[in-house]
Parts: C-alpha cells; structure tokens; sequence
C-alpha cells in the first residue's frame, strides 16, 4: 500500500482546511469551535468523534477490517491550538480572530491528519490492528497532552506518532531521526527577600536586587561548570520584578526562568542545582530566597525502531532523496508526555521556501507554510500506521 496518490488526490481538500483552520483560530484551552468543526468533518468520514466532557479536543477510531494474532493500535496525533499573536501575513484567508494567529502551524496538523483520516478510512477493510486520531487541545500551554493519557486514551495504544510543520526547514523535504529530537521544558519561579530602606542608607537594609543580580550571575555556572558540555542544557532568568521606587532599598525580587535539556539524567539533577545557588546566594547576601520549581513536558526521544519504520514509510513514499538531517531542537513538545507512556515517533516537515518568500520561522508573526508540502503529512501519517500494523 502506497498513500502518496491517495493524498495527492484530495490536495485541495487537505488545503482547503488548512486555510479554514488558520482563518479560525482559537487558543489553549478555548478550542471550542475548532474541536466541533473537527468533529463534523470525522462524522461527513464516517467516522465516529469523541468528545470529552470538561476538555477540548476530539478523537475517532478506524477499526482495521483484518484480523491476525498481534493486532495493535497505533495513535495518530494532532495538536490544534494557535498562538496569541498579531497576524501579518496578508493572506485572504489570514486570521480573523484578533490577536490570535496559527503561528506555529497547528492548522496545517489538523489538516494533514483530517486528509490521513479519509484516506486510511477508505482503506479500513485493508488495515489489520486500528488506528486512534486524536486532535490535541492546548500544546502550547506545554501541557495540553497530559489530560488525554491521564484519562486513559493510550490505554489500549501500542504506538504514537505525531510530526510538526518546520519553518527552519525547506519544503517538502521530511526529517524522521532516533533518539533525541526535542528538549525538556522546566519552569522555576525564585522569590528573593530583604529588607527595606532609604536608597541613601543601604547599610539599614537588605538589598534584594543585588541578591537577585547575584544569583542569577551564579546561576550562569550551572551550564558552564555543572553541566557536562556535551550534553545541551539551557538555564534562562527570562523576567524580573523588583522594587518600589529608585530611592528605596527593594525588599523583593521575583524572576521566573526556564531550563531545557535533552538528557532525562540531566534533568533530574538541576532543580537541585538551582535551589543550592538560590538559596546559599541569597544567604550570602543577608536576604532569603525560596524557589519554586516546575516540571512540564520532558526531552521528546524518538523510538528507534519506529524511527526505522517512519523513515522507510517516507523514502517509501517520496524517495530517499526527500529525507533530510535536521539539528535536534532546544524546543520542546508535550508529544513527550505520550512518549513517557508508549513508544513513539515525530517527525518533521519543512515549511521553507525562499522561492515564494516563505521564510519566516515558527511563531514569527509572517509564519505560513508552502502548502505543496501538506500531501506529504498526510501521506506519511497514513504511511507510518499501515506500515507499523503491518509489521
């Protein structure tokens, strides 16, 4: 079974709710409309939708019509959430929800797997094992992913397969690595405490912001002496507040952060790192500091083996020629959260092309996507379940 003539075939579908989904956007945890427009397009499938009772998002199921003595489900996934971000594409199907734009290319998910939905539908006699889509709520919020496995929807799943838009990449060439892919995404918050006096008398107080400025410097060293240099890590002080008025000793500080790393090892190790600076530095400074640390999705590492048979579905479909290296990304991907639970594999498809003027990057505000590049997601998320429930 090849899939590559069944998603060229229904091209200006695939396109068509694209545009859609980009002219109608909505954001984490508010994809209302966005899930019921779905949900219609599953049932004109035949194709029953799912829905959850205090959640967005929806899932369908197409039921294999073989049967053999290792039947499986393999997930196909989805994310449908935009950003809130300004459009200034000047598209005629551009955004018409203010502020709120498909800057990373969620509307191009949603297409691809709708089109991958119709073509695996109209080959489910041929299928043996079944096929769950799930259309994803709330991925930006790095957590969206969460609520499905808690709820048991991978309970019966024995593989995942999901893929994302690349603006750093050239269409329609396809990326399907091992290992690792995307990095942890870590939040902290550290509250630094002193004690309040005149600006002219700094020795009656206990100044929080020079306390904050010098832990953050010493937060530099995780990275550059804690840290094993091949491994990646990113420790960032992305906001600060402090103090009331330029001639007052501030008595708080509070700057929040994020850590992001490849290395699951990695990983468990830097909350304690940050908190012994944090604290200790503080101490130093005559002022207290508390830290409060958040654990949202981890690295996204790609199964080996379903990495092997993604790759050979793609070179299937397009040729060896169409598969292409890509760095792994400091970015991350709540996908991780069903990797945590299933084996799994993400893919990525290049959006890029210079040609046409299409070179802005995901979240850039000018993000759009050469579209000749969406048969190909549709294809390959089909690709990749036929071939794995036949393995």
């Amino acid at each position: 079974m090849n899939f590559r003539e069944e998603a060229e075939k229904i091209e200006d579908y695939i396109i068509g709710q694209r545009r859609y989904f980009h002219q109608h956007p909505e954001l984490s945890f508010e994809e209302k409309e966005t899930t019921a427009a779905i949900g219609r397009q599953l049932e004109e499938m035949g194709i029953e939708p799912h829905y959850f009772d205090n959640y967005y998002g929806v899932w369908g199921e197409i039921k294999g019509g073989l049967s053999g003595d290792k039947d499986r489900t393999v997930l196909l996934r989805a994310d449908i959430d935009a950003l809130p971000v300004e459009e200034q594409t000047g598209l005629p199907y551009a955004s018409v929800a203010k502020g709120v734009m498909h800057a990373c290319g969620h509307d191009c998910h949603i297409a691809m797997l709708l089109g991958a939905a119709k073509v695996l539908k109209d080959h489910q006699s041929e299928l043996q094992g079944n096929v769950k889509l799930l259309f994803q709520a709330a991925e930006e919020s790095c957590h969206g992913a969460e609520y499905y496995v808690e709820n048991g929807l991978l309970d019966d799943v024995d593989a995942v397969y999901g893929s994302h838009v690349w603006g750093d990449m050239d269409a329609p060439f396809l990326n399907v690595d091992p290992g690792e892919r995307m990095a942890s995404c870590d939040n902290f918050t550290i509250t630094v405490s002193g004690f309040s006096a005149h600006g002219s008398s700094p020795h009656q107080g206990v100044d929080a912001i020079v306390a904050a400025a010098a832990i953050i410097m010493q937060l530099q060293s995780i990275v550059s002496r804690k840290n094993d240099p091949r491994n990646a890590l990113v420790v960032t002080i992305g906001e600060i507040n402090g103090g009331e008025r330029f001639n007052i000793i501030a008595n708080r500080v509070v700057m929040k952060g994020t850590v992001r790393t490849h290395s699951k090892e990695v990983r468990g190790k830097v909350e304690e790192w940050i908190r012994d600076i944090v604290v200790n530095t503080a101490k130093a400074n005559g002022a207290e500091a508390v830290l409060d640390y958040e654990y949202y999705p981890a690295p996204l590492i790609n199964d080996e083996k379903l990495t092997a048979i993604a790759r050979n579905a793609a070179i299937s479909l397009y040729g060896e020629e169409s598969v292409v290296p890509l760095e792994k990304a400091m970015g991350s991907e709540d996908f991780s959260y069903y990797l945590d639970k299933v084996p799994g594999v993400y893919a990525f498809i290049g959006t890029r092309n210079s040609g046409q003027g299409i070179e802005a990057s995901n979240h850039n505000n000018c993000f759009t996507v050469d579209e000749s590049m969406l048969t190909r997601g549709t294809a390959l998320y089909a690709q990749f379940a036929y071939d794995y429930l036949h393995s």
